[in-house]
């Protein structure tokens, strides 16, 4: 019989080595390895998924071999545990309970010594794919409580900082980016001045002024942008079709959005006030995010210099008020 091995290992997981598959990965393969010729199974391939998540549904490799099942290019399955497949019970239900028999595919986890073919212990497996999920449930809720108070102690938590701002040496405060904060100011003189946020972003694209997109960038910062992407995107098809650099819609480098100016004028990290907690994923099985209302949003203010005084941005937001009405 031809079999598939499926080995897994998360972020959480320890042991790994840099730039090569990790001790566990390899624990795991030669485990399975073992077992394969122990039960005179043919290898038919490997499939590893690096630093994913049991309950990642978008696995590379989960995914090829999900596929090469369909197809019926094995017939068994192998994994360390049925946790290393998954930690989700909807995929244990819809894959190792439902389809895998359906194709005719045989699940083993050689460890807990689950086998499909073993009608026995199937409730087992379904306990097993209850404890595995209820383990990520407790681990999603341990995490976001620590989140929580490290916001509440008024440590930056941001993979980035925002524009003006880098992170200190402890990677947990904000300090002034003098460079892009003189940036900042000079976007709220002109708005004092009467310019809309559609002028000033015309004319920092006009003095071609990278964007903060394009500064995190240029800094060497593995930052990303859908909006700038999708700019990106336009260019990149401009540029197959023949387009000229004079022909050019937009220079992504350097097109800053009204959408962008209006954040900057009304984002209060510029006072002083670290804001955080304004965004949280609708459920540790979700990849979605939802907004969280104002009330809930922590604030720890005199966190970090400012870079506009209070009296500035309260003359700003009355502007954009007035304005708006």
């Amino acid at each position: 019989m031809l079999a598939a091995i499926y080995c897994r290992l998360s972020k959480e997981d320890s042991g790994r080595e840099e730039g090569a598959n990790s001790e566990s990965i390899v624990n795991q393969r030669k485990l399975l390895s073992d077992y394969a010729v122990k039960h005179d199974f043919d290898i038919y391939d490997y499939y590893i998924d690096e630093d994913r998540s049991g309950l990642d549904r978008e696995r590379p490799d989960f995914l090829r071999l999900i596929e090469d099942a369909r197809l019926g290019r094995f017939e068994v399955v192998l994994c360390k545990t049925q946790s290393r497949f998954t930690r989700d019970m909807e995929m244990v239900e819809k894959y190792i309970h439902g389809l895998f028999p359906l194709w005719g595919i045989r699940f083993i986890s050689v460890v807990e010594t689950y086998d499909t073919a073993i009608k026995g212990n199937k409730k087992a497996r379904q306990i097993s794919g209850l404890v595995n999920e209820w383990y990520c449930e407790d681990l999603s809720d341990n995490i976001k409580a620590v989140l929580h108070k490290k916001m509440r102690d008024g440590e930056f938590i941001g993979s980035f900082a925002c524009y003006g701002y880098v992170k200190s040496a402890d990677r947990h405060g904000l300090e002034i980016e003098e460079e892009t904060a003189e940036v900042v100011r000079k976007i709220y003189r002109m708005y004092l001045d009467g310019d809309s946020s559609r002028v000033i972003a015309a004319k920092l694209t006009s003095a071609k002024i990278p964007t903060p997109t394009a500064w995190k960038q240029m800094k060497g910062l593995k930052y990303k942008n859908p909006a700038a992407a999708k700019k990106e995107y336009i260019i990149d098809k401009q540029i197959e079709n023949g387009a000229t650099d004079n022909e050019l819609q937009i220079d992504k480098r350097f097109t800053w959005s009204n959408n962008t100016i209006k954040k900057i004028l009304s984002n209060e990290t510029y006072i002083g006030t670290l804001v955080q907690g304004k965004e949280q994923k609708v459920s540790f099985k979700s990849k979605r995010i939802r907004t969280v209302p104002k009330e809930a949003w922590i604030r720890v203010e005199n966190h970090h210099p400012a870079i506009i005084d209070y009296e500035t941005f309260e003359k700003v937001r009355g502007l954009r008020k007035s304005r708006m009405r």
